[in-house]
């Protein structure tokens, strides 16, 4: 099945350097940058939806690369594309979400930079650890030009200097977010309701708790040697995501050494490549009898629908 671009963004360079539909060449720059971010925020998403998956998909940098096949009018139009690809044999009994990876991404990014725009909290599903990625792009902007970002019917973003420097203030901010770490207890303070818990040998945390879960603390640090502790609640992270402290202490779960152990074996081959060698098991002759619309119409093929 042949594979075809699909457009997903539109960039508006506005200003004296970009009239009669004149990319200057500075704002190639820009567009590299602007790839960088939604690549990286496509990972971060895709990562926060899979936190049991260690490995990006196959092809995930081809699926999310951004594509410049011409200049559109209306100052400095850069209309960006995707190339969504035909399945191989292998790819098959993978759905393609190509469109939805990239598209995800870029319609955050427009959401961020229209909070920054008129002075709004960034989006709470918005990973704080973006934020320098999100900060670089449209730093080679004058102060008499923006970049719009369109997409769909929506209302466009603008990228300005202005915008820019609301982002850029928030680059050195921590941030709160949800906690749920196991670690040892060493070190606990009765009277400030207060913990230390050391997530690995060279990782320790401070906690609070309250007076209904000390039992929980004392319990675990009295028998740290055999027992870990589950806490679930907030932290504050810096803005590259470390977890600098727990501020709030929701649920303590206390468990044997042999329940805290991670039962993830890495060495287990990932699902997408036990699929592909499945694949490979299957006569050539086989795959050529296989409908060329089957990823598009599976349903009707299983099920009877109608095609799409």
């Amino acid at each position: 099945m042949a594979g075809h671009w699909k457009e997903v963004v539109r960039l508006r360079f506005k200003g004296s350097r970009f009239r009669d539909h004149a990319l200057d060449i500075g704002a190639i720059t820009e567009l590299s940058r602007f790839q960088k971010m939604i690549a990286e925020t496509a990972k971060t998403l895709w990562r926060e939806s899979h936190p049991e998956r260690e490995r990006l998909p196959k092809h995930f940098e081809e699926r999310t690369s951004l594509c410049l096949r011409r200049i559109a009018e209306g100052s400095a139009v850069a209309p960006l594309e995707v190339y969504i690809g035909g399945p191989t044999q292998e790819e098959l009994f993978e759905q393609d979400t190509a469109e939805t990876e990239v598209e995800e991404a870029i319609e955050l990014a427009h959401k961020v930079f229209h909070a920054a725009q008129i002075d709004e909290p960034l989006p709470p599903i918005f990973p704080k650890t973006l934020i320098p990625e999100y900060e670089n792009f449209g730093q080679g902007l004058e102060d008499d030009e923006e970049i719009e970002m369109m997409i769909d019917e929506k209302e466009p973003a603008h990228v300005t200097p202005t915008s820019r420097s609301r982002l850029a203030a928030l680059v050195d901010v921590p941030h709160e977010n949800q906690v749920d770490v196991t670690g040892e207890v060493l070190e606990a303070d009765v009277r400030q309701g207060r913990f230390q818990v050391w997530l690995d040998e060279k990782t320790g945390i401070s906690a609070v708790f309250s007076p209904e879960q000390e039992d929980h603390v004392t319990g675990a640090l009295r028998d740290h040697n055999t027992l870990r502790l589950q806490i679930i609640g907030e932290g504050e992270f810096s803005p590259q995501g470390k977890l600098l402290r727990i501020t709030k202490t929701e649920r303590l779960l206390l468990k044997t050494l042999a329940d805290a152990e991670d039962a993830y074996d890495t060495t287990v081959k990932p699902i997408e490549d036990v699929l592909t060698e499945l694949a490979r098991e299957v006569p050539q002759e086989d795959w050529d009898k296989l409908p060329p619309d089957l990823t598009d119409n599976l349903d009707h093929y299983l099920y009877g629908t109608p095609k799409r």
